[in-house]
């Protein structure tokens, strides 16, 4: 997928209040039946891209919640467009970060579930891409 940085995108980001912001989500460890309200089984989606997949799932298994993470804010722009249609699904949130940080976010056995569906295997240091 081809990145196109979108003016603006971290501010929307910041705004909304279907994304857990960075500056509390290591709080949420341990913690994510009470942010969702209920004891429904935990997946998470780690590199969700523009969010289709983790929004039909969320729609499709309302008894379940659902985390997509997407590291590039122009990205998850893009998923929180097609959540924000849809006000009345309950069950699915946002993370801006990079997955590397996950034991941070989430405690030992709170997710049931992990869908590593398209997420970017090389992380790319400056001026390399693809594996060396």
């Amino acid at each position: 997928m081809r990145l196109r940085n979108i003016p603006g995108s971290r501010e929307a980001i910041a705004a909304s209040e279907y994304v857990i912001h960075e500056d509390v989500m290591e709080e949420k460890r341990g913690c994510w039946q009470e942010v969702f309200e209920n004891a429904n089984p935990l997946y998470i989606e780690v590199g969700m891209g523009k969010g289709k997949f983790i929004t039909q799932l969320a729609q499709s298994h309302p008894n379940a919640n659902y985390v997509g993470i997407e590291k590039y804010s122009s990205v998850l722009l893009r998923a929180l467009e097609k959540r924000e249609l849809l006000p009345d699904l309950k069950n699915l949130l946002f993370l801006r970060m990079d997955a590397e940080d996950l034991p941070k976010v989430f405690g030992e056995n709170e997710v049931d579930g992990i869908y590593l569906n398209f997420s970017d295997p090389w992380p790319k240091e400056q001026g390399i891409s693809g594996p060396l």
